[in-house]
Formats: C-alpha cells, sequence, structure tokens
C-alpha cells in the first residue's frame, strides 16, 4: 500500500508540532508539506527541535501549497474557515484543529466567539472530531473538526454516567478544570509569560468559556445539559483536569458506577478507567499522559449524600488537540485507529 501524502497547515506551533511528531511515526502515510509563515525556509527541526534526525522538511508558506490527500489546518482559530474552499480543493479529507467548525450552528458559533461564521454553510460537512462519541460518523467522512482540549476532558468525565442514565440535565454540570500554560499556545503574552505563570494557581475563565457549546452541543442527544466550566491556569506544561461536581440518583452503590465506566470504556483503546481504594495515582493525572492520546477517567463518590466528583485527564496538546486530530484520520481513511499513537508516555 502506498504512503497518503499528508500536509500541515501550521505547522510551527505547539499543536502542529506534536502533529508533526506523530506523523512522522506513522505508518500509513508521509508528511510532504508544513507550513509557517514566521519561519519560511527553516528546517523543521530548528522549531521544534525533538525532531532534529527525523525529517528533512523545510518550512513553507501557505501559498506554496500542493495538493495532498490529507490536510492538517493547525491554524489560529478564525483563519481556517476564511479559506476553507481553497483548502477543501486541495486535499479530499481535512482535520481542522481549530475551533471553526466544531459547533454545528452559526448562531451558537457566534455566541461562542463574538463575531459570525465567515463559511456558516461548511459547518455542517465537518464532523466534531471526538471518537469516542462519533466514531461511526468519522469513518470515512471527508471533513473532521478538532476537540476543545477542556471541552474533551469535560465531556469524557460525564459521558459514562450521562449514556448510563444517571447523569440528567436536571442539575447543571459544573466542571473545575486544571490548565497548563502550552493551552496558551506558542506565542507569548502578558499571562504567559514565565515570571508570571510559574507557580501560579490562577482563575482566568470561571465562566462563560466558549468550549461550555462544544459539550452542550455533545450531550444533547441526552438532555439540554446547563454546562458550566471554570478554568484554572497551574504549574503545568501540558494537561487539562477536570473534576465535575455533581449529585447521583439515591440508592446508587459503587459497583454501579463499575457498571456505567465498564460499559462505556471498556471496549475503547484510548480512554482509561483509574479508579483505585489507595496509593499516588488512585485518580486520574495529566503528568503521566504528557504526549499520549490516552484520557484517564475515574471519579469519587460518598454513597450517604449521592454527592460524587467525576474525573478526566489529558494531555491538552495530545489527545486534546493533535492525538485526537490522528485518531480521527485513522478512522476517516480506514486505517487501524490506533496508527501512529502507541506512544505510552514516560514516568517519572
Amino acid at each position: 500500500m502506498s504512503l497518503l501524502r499528508v500536509g500541515i497547515v501550521g505547522a510551527s506551533g505547539y499543536t502542529g508540532g506534536d502533529l508533526l511528531r506523530l506523523l512522522l511515526g506513522h505508518p500509513n502515510v508521509e508528511v510532504v508539506q508544513a507550513t509557517s509563515e514566521s519561519f519560511i525556509g527553516k528546517f523543521c527541526y530548528q522549531v521544534h527541535p525533538h525532531l532534529r534526525g527525523r525529517t528533512p522538511l523545510r518550512f513553507i508558506g501557505r501559498e506554496a501549497l500542493e495538493a495532498c490527500d490529507v490536510l492538517f489546518l493547525a491554524l489560529p482559530h478564525g483563519e481556517a474557515q476564511k479559506h476553507i474552499e481553497r483548502y477543501a480543493a486541495l486535499a479530499p479529507r481535512i482535520v481542522d484543529l481549530s475551533a471553526d467548525f466544531r459547533l454545528r450552528d452559526a448562531a451558537a458559533y457566534q455566541q461562542a466567539y463574538g463575531e459570525a461564521h465567515a463559511a456558516p454553510a461548511w459547518l455542517e460537512r465537518f464532523v466534531y472530531g471526538l471518537p469516542e462519541l462519533n466514531r461511526e460518523a468519522l469513518r470515512n467522512a471527508q471533513y473532521a473538526s478538532g476537540v476543545g482540549c477542556n471541552a474533551t476532558a469535560a465531556t469524557l468525565a460525564a459521558w459514562a454516567l450521562v449514556k448510563a442514565g444517571l447523569l440528567t440535565d436536571a442539575q447543571p454540570l459544573i466542571a473545575d478544570i486544571k490548565v497548563g500554560s502550552s493551552e496558551a499556545g506558542r506565542e507569548p503574552s502578558e499571562s504567559s509569560h514565565h515570571p508570571a505563570r510559574s507557580g501560579v494557581v490562577r482563575p482566568f475563565a470561571l465562566t462563560g468559556h466558549r468550549h461550555e457549546y462544544e459539550v452542550r452541543q455533545s450531550l444533547a442527544a441526552h438532555g439540554a445539559f446547563d454546562v458550566r466550566l471554570a478554568i484554572t491556569s497551574v504549574e503545568l506544561v501540558r494537561g487539562a483536569a477536570a473534576a465535575l461536581h455533581v449529585t447521583l440518583p439515591s440508592g446508587l452503590a459503587e459497583k454501579d458506577l463499575w457498571a456505567a465506566y465498564r460499559a462505556a470504556w471498556n471496549s475503547e483503546p484510548f480512554v482509561r478507567v483509574v479508579h483505585e481504594k489507595g496509593g499516588l495515582h488512585r485518580h486520574p493525572e495529566p503528568r503521566v499522559l504528557a504526549g499520549t492520546n490516552y484520557a484517564d477517567v475515574g471519579w469519587e463518590y460518598d454513597p450517604a449524600s449521592g454527592r460524587a466528583v467525576l474525573l478526566a485527564a489529558i494531555d491538552n496538546l495530545g489527545k486534546g488537540a493533535a492525538g485526537s486530530a490522528v485518531q480521527c484520520m485513522n478512522l476517516m481513511c480506514g486505517f487501524a485507529e490506533d496508527a501512529g499513537l502507541g506512544f505510552g508516555g514516560i514516568y517519572p
């Protein structure tokens, strides 16, 4: 079988670098072009030093893009939608990692992002790229959207109990999410400058986070959930850890939660249930997931009160971005779903 020719638009950012890393190790594809408007002519490894010796590719400008089999768009939010017709003419399959095509409704997009969508007719053409919820729709699809890292963590934290009918829209879903600095992207800002960022536990989006719209959309088939995300920056580079606070129906036992989690996740290649009675790593922890496409989920439950805390941890650049994107491509192209995604992380 010949290798599929793959291009990455916006390959110099953190997400683009993770895509390059994963795709360079993929058995079914060849990365033939990678763009960066800031580093045209430079070797990719000069921006992503961990790729030294793995590829001779140099960055090109977007105007130099040529036709290929699959095109990944790792552009800043708002950019892909402006040029989607051109990109679609270059490749029969596109995976867009930005927020541009995550929401199917143009009005919801305008509410979330504060401006009208530039290509609203394209919204329904993209499948939301979370394979655990949309696997069948992604098979042989032409276009897949990215997933918000915070939305991924919150959705996976809730999904087992929502699917089992133990969690309904009768109560709000309140998710406290701790995130690492790479969420802010490659370009530095006042808030991501190291002296201002190191050592912090800094709440920065406690209400109205735009990823709430994605979680509502993902859970819509099970009810009109009132999703409330509260995001806090912590001392991490990679990672997002969600803690979803809920009250469960009376009379549930620990075994009922185990049954729901096993039913939801036992057949999933990249979701692991982490729920131990003791030990340092009895709950999901993003540090052990750095560089992987795994999501660890778990819970803490008090049967006396019905209170539960539903947990999920991911690498925001992995399962929250590049990893899910490659997983989507695998489904779209008929490859093994775990192709190129075998890295299991490192510890300590």
